[in-house]
């Protein structure tokens, strides 16, 4: 196999329009991997933000940490098993509880990140086991083997995705031919409702969950496929035509105002969709190849999106109305993007750690410095988190002080 195809995933994550306070933890800022935060610093020190802290204990993994309960949580591998990690504000272990054997095959380690709703955790392993944990202290409380209960077989690389919660149903994607995509009671994971979709493998995403006037309305890729739900009934909607020579999805759908912007690597690139007024059909709106990240997300700001490529590794600013590209850079390595405060977080593949201006006509790097702690792919997520920037690499996570 290619070893360029290898390289391909990191952990896709929750993604809910319109959150309110009694909502589940949210993946990349408010879902759109934008950060509210405001105050952060305008450049860097020459040597690299100060680091606040640092736990290198996590064993093996690519997922990135969630915020709840004054408790940071976050998932990692010890030779075969996987375990929660919660941890202190300041980085110190308050205790660790294992859900299960995880994935140890290629590029190893847990992938999916935590979800945490109240008193509640979840956690999906690369196995598709699904645990439900106590958020105090990680005392199991169910757990179903997604793939094997439900009829989907695992994908190349393991599973990604992370479980979407909404009220008491926990959605997430078995891929098999009739369970394809599922609604759970995420109190006791028995099934409430399954659709069969296009009855393709899952693809490595999370779905992205949409409050339209007409219904909720649950989007994610399937290998061949963008496939839109009804979330209350599972009724399927509609479908749109996404490959790639690895059915591999990684990235979660954007959504803005009535356009939904679906993309995916190895040259597939993205495509805007519009959404009829209740959701029950699409249209395409523009299509651009070039920007093909393969997990690093995207974000939009002011109209603009930003990220970089895969295949087309410079990094992209594209309008969102037009699909219209504004610049192309090579500045760093292609990678992960969020954004906060006017200024995108970059972190590349080859570790470069980036602060660039929120410009659509030139890639400004303001500041860059190095994340030398921790171990293996660089793929993780950033997450911005009262004035630090949270780093997972490897084994290791590391505070930044940005404020």
């Amino acid at each position: 196999m290619n070893k360029k195809a290898l390289l391909l995933f990191l952990p896709t994550y929750l993604f809910i329009i319109n959150l309110s306070a009694q909502n589940p933890t949210v993946w990349r800022g408010n879902g759109t991997g934008v950060y509210h935060e405001t105050g952060l610093l305008n450049e860097w020190p020459t040597d690299g933000p100060e680091i606040l802290w640092s736990f290198e204990e996590l064993g093996d993994g690519h997922s990135s940490p969630v915020i709840a309960n004054n408790t940071i949580y976050v998932s990692g591998m010890v030779e075969e098993t996987g375990y929660v990690y919660a941890l202190s504000q300041d980085g110190k272990l308050k205790w660790k509880a294992p859900y299960g054997k995880e994935f140890s095959e290629s590029y190893p380690g847990a992938r999916t990140s935590v979800v945490v709703d109240g008193d509640l955790l979840y956690m999906y392993s690369g196995l598709g086991e699904l645990v439900c944990m106590n958020a105090a202290n990680g005392e199991k409380k169910w757990s179903k083997n997604v793939l094997k209960e439900l009829g989907g077989e695992n994908i190349t690389w393991g599973v990604t995705e992370t479980v979407v919660i909404d009220g008491d149903l926990l959605y997430v994607t078995p891929g098999g031919k009739t369970n394809n995509v599922v609604a759970l009671n995420r109190f006791n994971g028995n099934l409430v409702w399954s659709s069969p979709g296009k009855g393709e493998p899952s693809a490595y995403c999370t779905p992205l969950l949409i409050e339209l006037p007409a219904r909720k309305l649950l989007v994610t890729h399937t290998a061949d496929h963008i496939i839109g739900l009804d979330a209350k009934t599972g009724d399927l909607l509609w479908d749109y035509p996404q490959t790639n020579r690895w059915k591999v999805h990684a990235n979660t759908p954007v959504y803005y105002n009535g356009g939904l912007f679906c993309f995916s690597g190895y040259g597939q690139g993205g495509v805007k969709l519009i959404l009829s007024a209740d959701g029950s059909s699409v249209s395409k709106a523009w299509a651009k190849t070039e920007l093909d990240s393969r997990m690093g997300g995207i974000v939009l700001l002011d109209g603009y999106l930003y990220g970089s490529g895969d295949n087309a590794r410079e990094w992209r600013c594209v309008n969102w109305e037009t699909g219209e590209e504004t610049y192309a850079a090579k500045d760093i390595a292609k990678g992960v993007v969020i954004a906060a405060d006017g200024k995108l977080y970059c972190y590349s593949e080859r570790g470069e750690l980036a602060l660039v201006s929120v410009n659509p006509k030139e890639f400004k790097m303001i500041s860059k410095t190095k994340v030398d702690l921790g171990s293996a792919q660089h793929w993780a997520h950033p997450v911005i988190n009262d004035g630090r920037l949270l780093v997972r690499h490897g084994n290791a996570l590391i505070a930044y002080k940005i404020k």
